[in-house]
């Protein structure tokens, strides 16, 4: 049996094991710091608290039930080793004969120190929780606050990226403040006021139409968000949000929804690193210079695709699509067949802005509003794994929309004593990592 060591259990390295698994010729090693897949698209609905980490989550050692030729392992990459076939782990060592390296990305700073140190990404589950904890701690803040000031600053949000993230996160806060926090929080008369997006560009929702990029602004504009285009947020210091044409907004809750990175592979060589730290892959998504290492989705950078010559879009069908077809590759490598070179096919891209609003551009027709928005709710049940998920979501998604009440506002966060024992479990337990948040940012 050839060894396959999949690093990353996104939409490329699931979809690729759902294919490869089923021949026994394989057998197939997913390595990731996590123990569970989650859907990224619909991270911001958890960081909203308007539904559960668990909808979106599904554990791989439940996923590979009864699969004989399918191992996990818990650990995080330290070091791929291509001489020796081996990649090291923060938990052991894992040997290959094929290595397939499905990473993702991070969120990406551009350099910028004090914005890394004090911003709140939103790219995992971890993430979406500390935000979510974060902003419900404001609140209760505000309301206690004794003068405009204070009380401003922590009503506050800024949300830096005015792409599908960013809009649909200051979509989901403003309807949250309509229907729920004056309902929860009646001191606060006016939570849609005090939500910012800022965007570099001239526009929001930059890969998409027109028509989309208007529909956007007029519906975020209508709940009353504050849109600010072609300004850059240059620094984020003392509470103090610094954008690049002077202006300083103040407020505690700086929300980076601006950009990715690659993330980091080591051992790789220089010079297979594109722009964005993107791994150089040729038409079979295997890494320049090497026979048995192989990238996908947001990791790789693979230019050529005749429609795509700088690279894919960094979205989740890339991924998909290149899972799939590295499955059927293998395949044929093994039967000493030629392998197929990769060509997306582009099924369009939809946002939801609003409750009943939303915008679709797909590949013959761009559409706007409440279909839209029906279509948007359908596409983004159907990836979800396992049957309980889907209907959890569905049921979830009902009921907040027919009350306008969801109920998930709970903030739970360890004690400064549960802080120390975690600390000290992570520093005498090498097989167990625990990940651990910052005093400020709870669990």
């Amino acid at each position: 049996m050839k060894k396959v060591v999949i690093v990353g259990g996104g939409f490329a390295g699931v979809r690729l094991i759902k294919k490869l698994s089923k021949d026994k010729r394989f057998h197939i090693t997913l390595v990731d710091k996590n123990n569970y897949h989650f859907f990224p698209p619909l991270l911001y609905q958890v960081s909203t608290a308007f539904i559960e980490p668990s909808s979106i989550s599904y554990p791989f050692r439940r996923l590979f039930q009864e699969k004989d030729n399918l191992r996990f392992h818990m650990g995080s990459l330290v070091k791929v080793n291509p001489q020796s076939n081996t990649i090291e782990t923060d938990t052991g060592t894992v040997p290959y004969d094929y290595l397939v390296l499905a990473l993702g990305t991070e969120t990406n700073y551009f350099g910028m120190q004090n914005v890394k140190q004090s911003a709140l990404p939103m790219k995992t589950i971890d993430e979406a929780l500390n935000l979510r904890n974060h902003l419900l701690l404001n609140m209760e803040k505000a309301v206690r606050a004794t003068n405009k000031a204070d009380r401003d600053r922590l009503l506050n949000i800024v949300i830096a990226g005015g792409g599908p993230t960013g809009v649909e996160l200051a979509g989901m806060l403003a309807e949250l403040g309509h229907n729920t926090a004056r309902k929860e929080y009646p001191e606060i008369k006016d939570f849609g006021s005090h939500i910012y997006v800022v965007d570099a560009g001239p526009v929001l929702l930059a890969p998409m139409s027109k028509k989309s990029q208007g529909e956007a602004l007029h519906v975020l504009q209508h709940l009353g968000v504050n849109v600010i285009q072609n300004t850059a947020v240059k620094d984020y210091v003392n509470g103090k949000v610094v954008l690049a044409n002077g202006n300083i907004l103040e407020t505690e809750s700086l929300i980076w929804a601006s950009g990715v990175v690659a993330r980091e592979v080591p051992g790789l060589p220089a010079e297979v690193l594109g722009r964005g730290r993107r791994v150089l892959v040729d038409e079979f998504n295997c890494v320049q210079g090497t026979n048995n290492i192989f990238a996908l989705g947001d990791l790789c950078l693979q230019t050529t695709d005749s429609k795509f010559p700088n690279g894919h879009p960094q979205v989740a069908q890339v991924a998909i699509q290149q899972g799939q077809l590295l499955a059927k590759n293998l395949q044929r490598k093994e039967d000493n067949q030629s392998m197929q070179p990769f060509a997306y096919k582009d099924k369009g891209s939809m946002a939801i802005i609003s409750k009943y609003k939303a915008v679709a551009d797909l590949p013959k027709i761009s559409f706007k509003g409440f279909f839209a928005w029906l279509v948007w709710l359908f596409i983004h049940i159907i990836p979800l794994i396992g049957f309980r998920n889907k209907a959890k979501l569905a049921f979830s998604w009902f009921w907040s929309f027919i009350t306008n009440d969801p109920t998930l506002r709970l903030i739970i966060r360890p004690d400064d004593k549960a802080v120390q024992k975690l600390k000290a479990m992570k520093g005498h337990c090498d097989d167990e990592p625990v990940s651990l948040s910052s005093k400020r940012q709870a669990i």
